[in-house]
């Protein structure tokens, strides 16, 4: 039980980092799938690279299942840890295996009847952006399945406080990726040069290591969360983590949606223009890994110190990880700012495609850092299984905003106003997380 005293005893600003940057460095990894995916993809051709920033919105949909998933699971095994209910930890953790693999079916029947149509409707009659499109997402929809246990056996490690383990799990499915990209996406060493699809296969394998590596750990050095397989999960379980889980599903699924919507809107500029999309897309997934570390890091601090009831730690908490992710995001924000140039050059961008990207990094960058107060505000309410609460704040940012403030400003035919609709969808959210943080905070006081 030691490592669960700890998120009730430690000091909170030694607390938030020791559990926080595992979980950065996890993510950092993490982010480089998608992020060097598109950086080897860049080098086999523009329209390439324009078909993987076409799949990023329905690869969201198909993390939106695992996502939610995870963060129920998350919620409902650190509360009954702070409970000290190791038979709701047991029930809960055979659940959330129940509900990875029904995911993974839902997402196989997906892949078979949406891809085709899909690209279809948003290569703007592009055969050759369509072709790589649907060779990489169908493959990365139909082996989902290592990506679907992947989030839950790293989630167990996070639960129970144990987040250096995560750090194991995901690297290694990270750095299997990150080494046979070259070798399916060139045909290096004699394979076929397989380019998109390549890539997909590159994933997929990565992924499914990072699951068996997840369940060894787990079993080997995280005895606090027994874990099995059964057709028959506690319905009781799998009501408690649906009922945290799918706001966040359904917020993803959505952004999901606004994504698609995004680059229709920036289809009409051009497939450049869409292209810029997907590497800001990359490239914020490398520069907020601070901010989300620290985040993914609350939730269980906030979830244990709940079902401990100690609210004073809970809003020293909040506090320190303000703090935390503001330092950790400064630095990537001033490179955003004086050097998009070089951040650009990464991906092999042409003239256009710099004349584009500059201003988009820029204010962008700018967007990230106002994004800040409702992240942290917004994985705090996960902490307190108030997922609907989480969704709202989550939906009006990441969806409802920007996608009404871009619809408005594209009228005025200036690309440069549509990346600032992140930007005012961003500082018009913060009073609404405030506002929520506020309410759900008589909970705990």
């Amino acid at each position: 039980m030691q490592e669960e005293n700890r998120m009730g005893t430690w000091s909170m600003r030694r607390l938030i980092l020791s559990t926080g940057l595992p979980l950065m460095l996890s993510l950092l990894i993490n982010s480089l799938y998608n992020f060097v995916d598109s950086v080897y993809v860049s080098r086999v051709s523009e329209d390439a690279l324009t078909a993987l920033s076409l799949a990023a919105p329905v690869q969201v949909l198909v993390s939106a299942l695992g996502f939610g998933n995870a963060v129920g699971l998350n919620a409902v095994i650190s509360k009954a840890l702070g409970e000290q209910r190791p038979d709701k930890v047991r029930k809960a953790a055979d659940a959330a295996i129940f509900i990875a693999l029904c995911s993974w079916a839902l997402i196989t029947v997906l892949a078979l009847t949406l891809v085709k149509p899909y690209f279809l409707w948003q290569s703007g009659g592009n055969e050759r952006i369509a072709a790589y499109g649907r060779s990489y997402l169908m493959v990365c929809m139909l082996f989902s399945f290592g990506q679907m246990g992947q989030w839950v056996f790293d989630r167990f490690v996070i639960a129970s406080g144990k987040s250096r383990l995560f750090l194991f799990t995901l690297s290694a499915a990270s750095l299997t990726n990150l080494i046979l990209d070259p070798f399916f996406i060139f045909g290096w060493l004699g394979l076929p040069r397989l380019e998109t699809l390549g890539a997909a296969i590159a994933t997929v394998i990565g992924q499914c290591v990072g699951a068996v590596a997840g369940a060894l750990i787990n079993r080997r050095w995280n005895q606090e969360i027994p874990f099995g397989f059964t057709l028959k999960p506690d319905r009781a379980s799998i009501r408690s983590i649906l009922r945290v889980g799918v706001p966040s599903t359904l917020v993803q699924v959505l952004t999901s949606f606004v994504s698609v919507a995004m680059n229709s809107i920036l289809l009409a500029f051009s497939s450049t223009a869409v292209a810029v999309y997907g590497v800001c897309a990359r490239i914020q997934g490398i520069v907020t890994v601070g901010v989300h570390g620290i985040d993914n890091g609350l939730i269980p601090i906030v979830a244990y110190n709940y079902g401990a009831r100690k609210g004073r730690r809970i809003d020293e908490a909040i506090r320190w990880t303000l703090i935390y992710s503001a330092l950790f995001y400064a630095a990537f924000f001033l490179v955003l700012e004086v050097f998009p140039t070089a951040v650009l050059h990464i991906f092999d961008a042409s003239d256009y495609m710099l004349s584009i990207g500059r201003p988009a990094l820029r204010i962008l960058g700018v967007a990230y850092f106002a994004s800040i107060p409702s992240l942290v505000f917004a994985a705090a309410l996960q902490g307190l299984s108030q997922g609907t609460q989480s969704m709202a704040l989550t939906m009006t940012r990441q969806a409802i905003l920007p996608v009404a403030f871009a619809a408005i400003l594209s009228a005025f035919g200036n690309l440069n106003l549509i990346w600032l609709a992140f930007v005012a969808a961003e500082l018009t959210a913060i009073p609404l997380a405030l506002a929520l943080w506020k309410r759900a905070g008589r909970l705990y006081k």
